[in-house]
């Protein structure tokens, strides 16, 4: 690490005589190797070929070059670092390398991906299904924070978690393959935003509930708001052992109907406490139509709302001791009883604050009020003073004890119009995105002043830095995640994508390298690791089911393939390999439940197949080793061709077969 860091410095340093000595080599060569004794081309025709002149015909600066230089990745090299991002309102993970802004992947969650085969065979459908509520029929999902798993507050690799704002639920997904193996669901809350967020040791994954609806999703009138309408925050146990969430080790802690916003939980000497914005202290509910005002005006009377300080490590043993009333199939501490057991406290906030980030430290919590020009940073000793001497500004409506603000905070810098969320770098500075200025805002944590403002495009929402949410911030890079592209890029429609513009934040200024359109639902946070800390599988032993995590009981091995007709239905145990699928004819009867075993025998990395039956609505994919299990009833009599759906070798397009279904009585 010492090495890196030093060969990180010098390019640091040294990367303008670096690209000076880079474009004057290629000038160079260019003029060397633009001599030859055949007649060129007219100049009037001849394009651009030297850098002086492409940056001429195209208008580039020195500046455009360096950017390019730091970010372009000639054919077979690979990226430093992986950035794992929200694929919002398409309910999947987006998975890009940097500095390089390249998607690499997407990955299967909360919706059906056809690509991988998810949802369509038998395992992860039943994880689709099962994460369902009140037996309804959710086919998207709204993903918004992506949270890698940590040891010591630090990234380590292992796991993500992602959640589902509409439909609230947590997915587990495993670094080892970028497989979702994982979703977890509950009834109790009927919105969610501060999700995921781990703690230090990943022992929990948060879950804080956001628009208040009574709990367990009963039905009360919007009128019996104060008295029946209620948030919570659920702390899901991850057992890391099994690579699971524990639902039966899970706990809740009922809130007051206020509408909580992002969360994050301490580490170092503030670790055990969870801290949870929140904003509506009005208690606004909207009623435009009823002669209320807008829930948009009525929620911004105040001019401070609250931060939430939850004891989590205390509300353990409050759960330990039976102290709970279990609604929804988890045990939630009341508010009652959260208020007597000092596990709930709240210190006022600026004007309708979102982000809440914990410092490299662990000693103090910055949170920016987005109808507010500031960023307050809040000292947790202070804050735990406070508590310990009983010195309160009173109480809320619901017996919560209120921290007084001045003597809770440390100070305030002044950022500007709309900040929002606040990485770190390894420096001493702060990063902070302004909606409305559309600006990355640098700030010192010491001084609390800020020292730049670099433009984005346009209205930055969350920012993702290199560890910039861990003890260890890397100090590299920074994505701006904006919500509004117009004139960046070539039009499409009315619909336009979201821009992810790379900043390299390690020089003493930062400088804007990249802009990346993403036309995919609209991503909302992400976070960046080291791609040398992944230490992710190419290929399964054949038989794997990545679902189950063990070699399937139904794999296949090659000289074992068959058809069997049971009871039960038809069981067809099926292998692929370049250029077949064996057996590659299978005859059934109209009605027939049919058990296909699909196994792939390949045993070399990139070597995928994918299976289709046309007509069925089936897709697998087959890496390398990888069992999948999928049932259907052949309830479409007639001629049906299955094929490999992977371009996988020069005879691909004959690796396909028939499925034939005879109709019932042979007519």
């Amino acid at each position: 690490m010492e090495r890196l860091d030093e060969d990180h410095r010098w390019w640091t340093g040294s990367r303008r005589t670096v690209v000076a000595l880079v474009v004057l080599f290629v000038v160079g060569a260019v003029v060397i190797a633009g001599c030859p004794d055949e007649p060129t081309e007219p100049e009037e025709v001849r394009p651009a070929r030297t850098v002086p002149e492409l940056m001429e015909a195209r208008g580039l600066s020195e500046a455009d070059v360096q950017a390019a230089l730091m970010t372009y990745h000639p054919s077979g090299m690979q990226d430093e670092f992986v950035m794992f991002a929200s694929g919002g309102q398409a309910g999947n993970l987006i998975v890009i390398g940097v500095p390089s802004m390249r998607i690499l992947r997407y990955v299967g969650v909360f919706t059906p991906e056809p690509w991988q085969g998810y949802g369509y065979d038998d395992d992860t459908a039943a994880m689709l299904a099962e994460s369902q509520r009140f037996d309804g029929d959710i086919s998207w999902g709204d993903m918004h924070h992506p949270a890698l798993s940590k040891t010591d507050g630090d990234y380590d690799g292992e796991y993500l978690f992602v959640n589902d704002k509409a439909n609230p639920r947590v997915a587990v997904i495993d670094l080892s393959d970028l497989v979702t193996k994982q979703i977890v669901s509950t009834e109790l809350i009927q919105s969610e935003h501060g999700s995921t967020f781990v703690t230090p040791n990943t022992e929990y994954v948060i879950q804080s509930a956001q628009y208040p609806a009574p709990l367990g999703g009963v039905f009360a009138p919007i009128e019996e708001y104060d008295e029946l309408y209620r948030g919570a925050v659920i702390f899901w146990r991850f057992d890391r052992e099994a690579g699971r969430i524990d639902e039966e080790a899970s706990f809740a802690i009922e809130l007051p109907p206020y509408m909580q916003d992002l969360a994050a939980a301490g580490w170092l000497e503030s670790e055990g406490w969870a801290f949870i914005n929140s904003f509506n202290t009005e208690r606004a509910y909207g009623g435009i139509q009823e002669g209320n005002p807008p829930l948009e005006s009525g929620s911004a009377q105040f001019d401070t709302d609250f931060l939430h300080l939850v004891d989590w490590r205390s509300a353990e043993q409050v759960v330990a001791d039976g102290n709970t009333t279990t609604i929804s199939d988890l045990p939630v501490i009341s508010l009652e009883t959260a208020v007597e057991e000092g596990l709930l406290y709240f210190v006022p906030a600026s004007k309708s604050p979102h982000g809440v980030d914990i410092t490299p430290d662990g000693s103090e919590i910055v949170v920016s009020g987005k109808l507010d020009t500031h960023a307050t940073v809040y000292s947790f000793s202070q804050m735990m003073a406070l508590i310990e001497e009983g010195e309160f500004d009173g109480v809320d409506d619901y017996g919560v004890p209120i921290l007084p603000m001045e003597q809770a905070m440390r100070g305030q810098a002044e950022i500007g119009l709309g900040p929002l969320h606040t990485q770190f770098d390894n420096r001493g500075y702060a990063y902070t995105s302004v909606y409305i200025e559309s600006v990355i805002a640098k700030w010192s944590l010491e001084t609390l002043e800020v020292v730049e403002k670099l433009p984005v495009h346009y209205n930055v929402g969350h920012l993702s830095a290199v560890g910039g949410d861990t003890v260890n911030p890397r100090g590299r890079f920074l994505v701006s995640m904006n919500k509004w592209a117009l004139d960046r890029f070539t039009s499409t429609g009315p619909l336009f994508p979201q821009n992810f513009q790379l900043i390299d934040i390690s020089g003493d200024s930062m400088q804007l390298l990249y802009d990346m359109p993403l036309p995919l639902g609209e991503p909302h946070y992400a976070q960046m690791i080291e791609a040398d800390l992944l230490d992710l599988d190419t290929i399964y032993p054949i038989g794997y089911n990545p679902i189950q995590g063990e070699i399937d009981e139904n794999a296949v091995e090659p000289g074992d393939e068959r058809i069997e007709r049971r009871d039960d239905g038809v069981h067809v145990y099926m292998t692929a390999i370049r250029s077949h699928f064996n057996p590659d004819i299978v005859r059934l009867q109209e009605g027939d439940t049919v058990h296909l075993y699909l196994t792939s025998v390949e045993q070399a990395e990139d070597a995928i197949h994918g299976f289709t039956i046309g007509g069925y609505d089936i897709h697998v994919s087959l890496e390398p080793g990888k069992h999948a299990n999928v049932t259907f009833v052949a309830d479409k009599p007639g001629v049906w061709p299955m094929y490999c759906t992977e371009f996988c070798s020069a005879l691909h397009l004959e690796m396909a077969g028939y499925f034939l279904v005879e109709p019932q009585g042979g007519e």
